[in-house]
């Protein structure tokens, strides 16, 4: 058997790997910058990558690990110049590039190796230049546009994405790991863990590789996984405590009904006795007053009216200012689970913006609900000085823990999806809106 398949990869195949790599994870998140741009800074990454390993070939074993490390810090950055996402989040996703692009020029070397020597092509006269680039074609070809697949088949949420460094640990410790074990044999073989035969330092390169692919592919969807759990657990939580705050409104609002109801007969009571004229402009004021609480959120659904009289009662406290306009009757249809979610979210989210701020006469929010053609349509207005980031439709959150944000907008999202409604946010000339819109009289629930 020829010395040649005792060799190592080269480096230009490997700094290939190593580039592609780079490629599935620029494809699928998004990226900084695009057009002419983007593509100069793959071809100087490429470059880069190649000039690299192959300057560095043939250096003595000791400065093997610094020189790999230099790679490994090559595509991190090309991942960072190109992704829009911290470097963080940069480095766990170039731990996995880093394992893939290994795993692949093995696999490459060893088909290419195996088909020359052991199979005898190159006695049969095939030229090994153009085996070569073949074989690494192909499978580069299957390994990176087989990820690139796996992951285009995954809606992964963008904040799963979000990682802090204490958290890179399990990624980056199974990443060398499966580096350092697949390297052993060609490192020093005179171990437990090393293979002494050719064939088998081939395959467990690249089998421990695969490992490692595997591994950290496993790890990345439970990681993803565990989010979305919280994060629906997240929504559930919203969900039962606007539920759980209509359920207290409704046995305040009876009991404080209960209490004008008893008020109204001790008035007529008052007005039958003889009585001074001022008297009599007193009851009749508050006669007045009982009729405008009763008129008052009365919009032709229980369940509205329960949500808008307690976050009144509320604004009222709070010198903040809420009009509301109101069809309730065309909600019958909805749930009333529903109906607490999105008027209860719409309202917290708007109250909580003017709570921050001073003026309290700036303290605004509006909220009309109507119908247009077949459609229902809430929209709530609040006014809003701050100038909002928007990150997947949803505006970012104030709060400290910027990871997990915008609930509840994705709890009005959920609840209008259930219908096939929609929800819309829209912030500019110191006005938030937010639009939800559903197909009116929608019996079924998807």
């Amino acid at each position: 058997m020829s010395t040649v398949y005792l060799s190592d990869i080269p480096r230009m195949a490997t700094a290939v790997a190593e580039w592609c790599a780079c490629l599935t994870v620029i494809a699928k998140y998004p990226r900084r910058c695009g057009g002419v741009r983007l593509w100069g800074l793959l071809g100087l990454g490429l470059a880069a990558q190649c000039a690299f390993l192959t300057l560095t070939d043939g250096l003595p074993i000791l400065l093997w690990m610094p020189c790999m490390a230099a790679a490994v810090g090559l595509m991190l950055a090309l991942v960072a110049a190109c992704c829009d996402m911290p470097v963080a989040s940069a480095a766990y996703c170039t731990a996995r590039a880093f394992v893939l692009a290994e795993f692949a020029a093995s696999l490459g070397w060893q088909l290419y190796s195996y088909a020359l020597y052991v199979l005898g092509w190159r006695e049969a006269g095939v030229r090994e230049t153009a085996l070569g680039l073949a074989v690494l074609a192909a499978v580069y070809a299957a390994v990176f546009l087989g990820m690139c697949w796996l992951e285009k088949r995954r809606d992964d949420p963008r904040a799963a994405m979000t990682f802090q460094l204490r958290e890179l640990g399990s990624p980056v410790l199974i990443a060398l790991a499966c580096f350092l074990l697949s390297n052993l044999s060609f490192v020093y073989s005179n171990t437990p863990f090393a293979g002494s035969k050719l064939t088998d330092i081939y395959n467990i390169r690249t089998l421990v590789d695969l490992a490692g692919v595997a591994m950290l592919y496993a790890y990345h969807v439970q990681r993803c996984e565990l989010y979305m759990q919280r994060e629906l657990n997240s929504i559930q939580n919203i969900l039962q405590n606007q539920y759980n705050q209509y359920c207290l409104s409704r046995e305040s609002i009876d009991v404080i009904n209960h209490k004008y109801h008893d008020l109204k007969h001790q008035i007529a009571v008052l007005r039958a006795e003889p009585d001074a004229a001022k008297r009599s402009a007193y009851l009749d004021g508050m006669e007045e007053e009982i009729r405008d609480y009763e008129a008052q959120n009365k919009t032709g659904n229980s369940v509205l009216d329960t949500v808008l009289t307690g976050k009144s009662l509320y604004c009222a406290r709070h010198g903040v200012e809420l009009t509301c306009v109101a069809d309730g009757e065309k909600l019958d249809f909805l749930d009333v689970m529903d109906i607490c979610t999105i008027f209860g979210n719409i309202l917290d989210n708007a109250i909580e913006c003017e709570l921050r701020v001073k003026e309290r006469e700036k303290r605004l929010i509006h909220l009309v609900v109507h119908t247009k053609k077949d459609f229902l349509v809430v929209r709530c207005e609040n006014y809003c000085p701050e100038t909002l980031e928007f990150q997947d439709g949803l505006p970012v959150t104030t709060k400290a823990d910027s990871a997990y944000h915008g609930y509840g907008i994705k709890s009005i999202r959920r609840a209008a999806g259930k219908y096939g409604g929609a929800v819309t946010v829209h912030s500019g000339g110191e006005w938030f809106e937010i639009t939800v819109i559903i197909p009116a009289g929608q019996g079924n629930v998807g």
